[in-house]
């Protein structure tokens, strides 16, 4: 018996209660019972039309065999029974189900009669054959009974699957027997892939593992193999790959995918063709050529595995400095693709898909209908082809909820206009595995990127031929930075492509803005709820509660939380929220004590619903009481104080805790699931309060967290479906290893309400040697002290590694599949330093945010929430340069991160562009509180002109090089004029002061240069005449001549026309 499972366990890969047993080998028998009922119905509502009016089912199978094939019987075997059975004959009838088998297999069979009987009332017969027996006289018998039963409904029609030719002896001998018999033959394939196209959830759940197995392949040991292959220049065959991929396939564990490898098979040797010789068939195979990843060269991938014989599929193209043929195909293509999987919805026919994707190709460019596929896929399940459902312009099936599509589709022996025989020649080919969902298209493998950023590589192979370009000098300092090419003229192409893609990104950005503005009502996230609500202040709720008081002095009641104040002889309750601060002052021998109360119209005053409903009273604003008695002046200073904290800090705390979100509650993992573990292990933020601070240990539970110390009370509870983004940074160059979770909602760590939870372990003491001397290197206990340093480190990394790895293993349950919960990990390579708060820190950037998890507070952005980036002073021999980042949430304040180094600004620019976030460059520091409150009150101005592209320095500077205009852009009507600006510039938002001379000779031109004194002084005269600033007092014209005269004697190189770079007003 062939176990293509991959073990005794029935197809859902779980142990069942109503399961058949024999030796090894167990058969569900509630699936087989729930699918038999399914097979029959099928059959009997579907007779005429997929069924060819038959009244009986052969099916026999073929030997076992180590070659991949693809059988529909096989297919019945496994889906029905969980496994394959080689030589055994299955014969359906109305009332009865033949077996023709050896014994062992009859043993396991045996068990289905009575799950038949009451899932469609039919017996079950069975038929042992021997290992000397050929069987012919048990076929005679199968075909008698038949007949037996087919005399009252006329002749006998007996289907059968007519393309699989017989196997082994067996079979050929049962095939004699069915063409002697006298019935009528009718093939029964299109029936049996309509009943197997429409996949139940078990059998989902199978592709679902099988597509994360190969997308996981191709995106974490394919990709990056081809790349350190074409880095590295070194040479390896397509065989070669074929073999090393199969054997990452077969063992699911170097790819961290925690499937069993019994359970994991290849659905075909994985593909890999170059250099010109191309094809795009399913039976393609990789030949021994090497591979070729010269200029213009074209790379095919295509990687298939099975998960308990459900297949996935996957194909990638990759393009080396592709000319604009190849990239403008590749578009075509890929828009192609996606016309396909929007046109596969429940209810159209599959030749509807086929139709608009040619549609696409020939109103993108008619010349490449001609080098299509025929097809744009096939159904894929248990078959890698189910040619049912192929998806041609031929085929008018309707597409239901459940059916699996294998999209594949390409341009075959397209021309390059190269001389090169291995370029003249390339094609192009994708494919993804997807699903058809009642609420939408899901593609399995859509993690794998294939848009053009990230499948275009760009490299240089042919310096020697490049003619040397001598740099011209300009006034503008270059820097070095990460990513510098071998030419000049690599580095310009390189920097067109970039600039093509962003020009497109612009494009997208400003339709997306514009349709999310028109949309109107408050942006999601935007986290700015109404103010705090406060229920009325009540000191004592009747006259009885006041305390007796013998004289009339101030007394602070510390229980009801109230102050009695004595006014003419009466003692006036307040309660303690309505003072806003009390002072002492002695003067002589007099004590004078200061009450001030909280009223409305007071700067930095809370205005609470109090203050609010009762704006028309009159109000008590302050109130002075003398004392001969210091002393207890200062006693009730002191006690006013103290339970006016208290109350402020008790208030603050229940208003903090009112805003929460509630959580779920968590479900401990007690019995046979024991928590995953994580020791000794500190928080930020810390719980506060006094007291030595304790390391604690985190538990991982069935929907949650749990992070407690020894101490009770000191406990925090992440619920998993409240994780956001979840870190893991071991440590390298800092002192920690740590976890972060970024929260949807806030939780409360102690007294603080919070969204950001980490847990740290410190991997080396901080340890200072008292002696005086310095320590030789070669010194052994210095030697050992290291290594100990390393191993302490490494065993930390490691165990947090195995935490994040079991963490893994219960996000990958079914129940938390929605989550799309994943520890992301900094990538270090692409950091720069930066300021996002008040400090320098190291900023890096992951596969969905950009952090900084080591320096408190934290940072962590989440790259779809971003609207676009201004890198901001950048140029002008600027040693740094700040970023600005734009959420789309307007109502959200902008996010800067200040002081980057030059040397980092390519390196950015290239992440940014490769995560496609539109980014544009500035010479000055924009005020975007304006910007943003001028386009939300006027969005349909902004979207008229031209949207975000007023930020476009490159655009601007195209117009007038010398505008202080082409520098700012888009300037919002109600942000004063420069003229303004000079005189409120004490009260601009600007983060750096500018130079108020500066503004008004913003338009000085090359010809300014090395003017005298007294030119430009009768310049500034004259200027100013013309703007009606006659009026300016001496002193202020005397400035002006000043400043000039500073800037007439500034160095300036010639033909560097552009000022300083300082902050703008806007």
């Amino acid at each position: 018996m062939s176990d293509h499972n991959g073990s005794a366990r029935p197809a859902d890969g779980k142990s069942h209660g109503g399961a058949a047993t024999s030796g090894s080998y167990t058969i569900n028998l509630e699936i087989f019972a729930k699918r038999l009922k399914v097979f029959y119905s099928h059959w009997k509502e579907n007779k005429s039309t997929f069924w060819s009016n038959v009244n009986a089912i052969a099916i026999g199978t073929p030997p076992p065999s180590d070659d991949l094939r693809y059988l529909k019987s096989s297919a019945l075997n496994i889906w029905l029974l969980g496994y394959e059975f080689p030589e055994t004959i299955m014969f359906f009838m109305e009332k009865q189900i033949h077996f023709l088998c050896s014994p062992k297999k009859a043993n396991l069979l045996e068990t289905l009669r009575k799950s038949a009987r009451e899932a469609v009332g039919i017996e079950i017969v069975m038929h042992v054959k021997t290992k000397s027996d050929d069987g012919s006289v048990k076929m005679d018998e199968i075909i008698r009974a038949a007949h037996s039963l087919s005399k009252s409904a006329g002749s006998s029609v007996i289907g059968y699957i007519s393309k699989e030719v017989p196997e082994g002896k067996l079979l050929e001998t049962w095939l004699d027997k069915l063409k002697g018999s006298g019935s009528t033959l009718n093939d029964v394939a299109n029936g049996f892939s309509e009943l197997l196209a429409c996949k139940d959830d078990i059998e989902q759940t199978c592709v679902r593992k099988a597509a994360n197995l190969t997308l996981t392949v191709m995106k974490m040991f394919v990709v990056p193999k081809l790349e350190k292959t074409i880095d590295e220049e070194t040479k390896v065959s397509h065989s070669t790959l074929m073999d090393e991929t199969e054997k990452v396939i077969l063992n699911p564990i170097k790819v961290d995918v925690k499937l069993k490898p019994e359970n994991v098979d290849i659905c075909y040797p994985p593909i890999f063709q170059s250099g010109g010789v191309f094809d795009l068939r399913p039976s393609a195979s990789s030949n021994d050529d090497k591979l070729y990843y010269d200029s213009t060269g074209v790379i095919i991938c295509a990687v298939g595995s099975r998960y308990k014989s459900y297949c996935s599929n996957i194909a990638r193209t990759f393009l080396i400095d592709a000319n604009a043929k190849q990239k403008k195909a590749y578009v075509v293509l890929l828009k192609g693709q996606e016309s396909v999987i929007n046109s596969l919805k429940p209810g159209n026919k599959v030749c509807a898909a086929y139709e608009a994707m040619v549609a696409v190709v020939r109103k993108e460019d008619p010349e490449l209908v001609q080098y299509l596929t025929k097809s744009a896929g096939t159904g894929i399940g248990l078959e890698f082809r189910e040619s049912g459902f192929s998806i041609n312009s031929r085929n008018d099936r309707i597409v239901k909820i459940g059916m699996v599509f294998n999209v594949t589709l390409g341009f075959q022996n397209l021309m390059a206009e190269t001389k090169n025989p291995k370029t003249q020649k390339f094609s192009l080919l994708l494919s993804d595995t997807v699903i058809i969902t009642a609420e939408k298209t899901e593609v399995l493998t859509l993690k794998c990127s294939k848009s053009v950023a990230d499948v275009a590589y760009s490299f240089n192979d042919e310096e020697e031929e490049l003619p040397k370009v001598k740099p011209t000098t300009s006034g503008i300092e270059t820097f070095a930075t990460k990513a510098t090419l071998r030419s000049d003229n690599q580095e310009m192409s390189k920097e067109e492509v970039r600039r093509q893609h962003q020009a497109e990104l612009a494009r997208q950005k400003n339709e997306e803005t514009a349709r999310r503005l028109a949309g109107g009502g408050p942006a999601p996230g935007d986290g700015r709820g109404g103010g705090k609500t406060s229920t009325d202040l009540v000191a004592y709720k009747n006259v009885n509660d006041v305390p007796f008081t013998k004289e009339t002095m101030i007394y602070v009641d510390q229980r009801n939380e109230s102050v009695l104040i004595p006014i003419h002889g009466f003692m006036f309750p307040l309660h303690i929220s309505t003072v806003k601060s009390v002072t002492s002052r002695q003067d002589n021998r007099t004590c004078t004590t200061r009450v001030i109360f909280n009223v409305p119209g007071t700067p930095f005053n809370p205005h609470d619903a109090n203050t609010q409903k009762n704006q028309n009273e009159i109000f008590l604003k302050e109130i002075s009481f003398s004392s001969k008695d210091s002393r207890h002046s200062s006693e009730v200073v002191q006690a006013l104080k103290t339970l006016r904290r208290l109350v402020a800090s008790r208030e603050s705390e229940r208003a903090e805790r009112a805003t929460l979100v509630s959580q779920e509650r968590l479900q401990l993992a007690t019995g046979k699931m024991r928590p995953v573990r994580l020791s000794d292990l500190w928080t930020r933020p810390n719980f506060g309060g006094r007291g030595r601070k304790l390391p604690g240990s985190l538990q991982a539970h069935i929907n949650g967290l749990r992070y407690s110390t020894s101490r009770s009370g000191e406990q925090i509870d992440i619920m998993y479906g409240n994780i956001k983004h979840a870190f893991f940074q071991p440590a390298e160059r800092e002192m920690i290893t740590l976890l972060h979770f970024h929260l949807h909602n806030h939780i409360m760590v102690g007294t603080k309400k919070t969204k950001d939870v980490q847990f740290y372990a410190e991997v080396m003491d901080v340890v200072q040697t008292l002696g005086g001397g310095r320590r030789s290197a070669m010194d052994p206990d210095e030697v050992e002290e290291e290594q100990r340093e390393r191993e302490r480190k490494n065993k930390i990394n490691m165990d947090f590694q195995n935490f994040v790895n079991k963490v893994h293993d219960q996000w990958s349950q079914p129940q938390f599949s929605v989550l799309d919960l994943e520890f992301d990990q900094p990538l270090r390579e692409l950091g720069f330093h930066g300021v996002p708060h008040k400090s320098s820190a190291f900023i890096v950037p992951t596969s969905g945010c950009l952090v900084e998890l080591i320096e408190n507070p934290f940072l962590v952005v989440t790259l779809n929430e971003i609207e676009i980036v201004n890198l901001e002073r950048v140029g002008m021999g600027q040693k740094n340069f700040d970023m600005a980042i734009v959420f789309k949430d307007f109502k959200r304040d902008i996010l800067r991160i200040d002081s980057i180094p030059s040397t980092s600004l390519d390196g950015i620019k290239e992440w940014l562009d490769t995560t496609d976030l539109k980014y544009y460059e500035s010479r000055l520091n924009l005020n975007w509180r304006s910007i943003l409150k001028t386009i939300t009150e006027d969005p349909e101005k902004f979207i008229e002109d031209g949207g975000w592209e007023f930020l476009n320095m490159e655009a601007s500077d195209s117009d007038t090089d010398n505008s202080v205009e082409s520098d700012q852009g888009y300037e919002p009507s109600d942000v004063q004029s420069e003229s303004l600006s000079e005189e409120d510039d004490s009260d601009s938002e600007s983060l750096v002061e500018s130079d108020e001379s500066e503004e008004e000779e913003a338009e000085d031109s090359e010809e300014d240069k090395g003017k005298t004194w007294e030119e430009l002084e009768r310049e500034a005269t004259n200027a100013d005449r013309e703007k009606g600033d006659e009026s300016d007092s001496e002193d202020e014209r005397k400035r002006r001549k000043m400043k000039a005269f500073g800037k007439a004697r500034m160095p300036e190189k010639r033909g560097d026309i552009r000022r300083p770079p300082k902050r703008s007003k806007f």
